[in-house]
């Protein structure tokens, strides 16, 4: 009898929790751990389900952070709102208004005795102290106003707030509220200890750069992209001693090669190997896997349970924001799907973009290249609009280049 019985699911393929095959990577790991003590903050991008909120939760424990998830619905204010929150903190709206006219809101922090609180409020609040039976509990009240930083760094510190703060689904915040963070980022780094790990969505290195050029230096970029194939062979061999079963070494190259560096492709690929052999928990005797299996076809029919998805998004995307003239998104939809996979994979730049749509678009070379430009830049947003999550394309505009995920 194994020591440990582990189910198939908790080894291979997406669940919730850290698969057990997790596997370091040397240009990944390494670089976000060292980052976590350095003061700045960390940026984790990359496409869907390549491992970012998995590298997190390797490193940095429940006590280590808070963890804020990103809502398309949300302002720089209620951003700072749901921060305060997770920091234990009470929000209700005041009678009194900030500067720029929005509302100020009273903030109330309560803890059970024995949990470190500042015993004094800054800003004009007051502490309180109840006792309901044998319990006592202390309440800190202050007014802030959630769009100025220096409030919530004020609020954070006498909440004694964990150090470490990620910011999930980052790319689902409205544009605006990404640049107008992104600034007070500068404030979070030089006036307080505390760090942001800001996960998205992406492929650009330097978006939060690009909205603030200020944070150069002071943000750290980790591509949970890069999987070489030696280490997604790795995530397979890590997962054989859990379950008591030996890969075929053909199927072991053939899952990597047709998952064009995908993980999520490799770890749903052995654990449908794993059900057609019948493994679905750890066996006393060892299982031979994989011998024989069409890995191309196996890939395929992982992939084609999103077919419905993509198929959404090319008739959504293509209706654009509202009905135009140039519908220049159905023209931006028709340039990608003229091109091959490799294109795709690397990345289009603008330059072959335009080429293609100028060659068949009614208007031709008459074509004002920024339609092109602002519908691309805003490919992003029109899919959040649409409910395109994760999204699908983006642009990258350091780099001129569209991807797809």
């Amino acid at each position: 009898m194994p020591e440990v019985i582990h189910k198939s699911e908790e080894v291979f393929g997406i669940g919730r929790e850290l698969p057990l095959n997790y596997v370091q990577r040397k240009d990944v790991d390494e670089p976000f751990f060292e980052s976590l003590s350095r003061g700045k903050h960390i940026v984790i991008y990359g496409s869907s389900k390549q491992g970012k909120t998995s590298l997190r939760k390797t490193w940095l424990t429940d006590r280590d952070h808070l963890t804020v998830s990103c809502l398309s619905s949300m302002n720089l204010s209620q951003l700072n709102a749901a921060i305060l929150k997770t920091a234990w903190y009470r929000l209700e709206q005041t009678i009194s208004k900030s500067t720029d006219g929005s509302w100020k809101f009273s903030a109330e922090l309560k803890a059970k005795a024995g949990i470190p609180l500042l015993t004094e409020a800054s800003g004009g609040g007051g502490v309180e102290r109840q006792t309901k039976g044998t319990e006592q509990q202390t309440t800190t009240r202050i007014e802030l106003d959630l769009g100025d930083v220096n409030d919530i760094i004020q609020s954070l510190k006498e909440a004694n707030a964990p150090k470490h703060i990620v910011l999930e689904d980052f790319h689902y915040l409205p544009f605006d509220t990404q640049s107008q963070f992104s600034i007070a980022l500068k404030a979070f780094h030089e006036n307080s200890d505390y760090t942001f790990v800001v996960i998205g969505v992406w492929r650009e290195k330097n978006r939060l750069i690009y909205f603030n050029g200020d944070l150069t230096s002071r943000v750290v970029a980790i591509d949970a992209d890069a999987w070489t194939k030696e280490e997604l062979k790795s995530v397979v061999r890590a997962g054989e001693p859990l379950l008591n079963v030996r890969f075929d070494d053909e199927f072991v190259e053939g899952v990597v090669e047709n998952s064009h560096n995908a993980v999520y492709l490799v770890q749903e690929g052995c654990a449908l190997a794993c059900h057609k052999a019948k493994v679905y928990q750890t066996g006393d005797q060892t299982v031979q896997v994989g011998k024989n299996v069409d890995t191309a076809a196996l890939i395929k029919s992982v992939v084609d349970e999103q077919a419905g998805r993509y198929i959404a998004f090319l008739n959504n995307v293509s209706e654009g924001f509202q009905k135009s003239e140039l519908e220049m998104y159905r023209w931006l939809l028709y340039a990608l799907l003229k091109c091959n996979i490799d294109e795709l994979h690397q990345g289009l730049r603008m330059s072959a973009i335009s080429t293609i749509v100028k060659e068949h678009h009614p208007l031709g070379e008459t074509l004002n290249e920024g339609n092109i430009t602002q519908a691309l830049t805003s490919i992003a947003s029109l899919q959040v609009t649409k409910n395109i999550r994760p999204i699908i394309l983006d642009y990258d505009p350091n780099k001129s280049r569209s991807e797809c995920r």
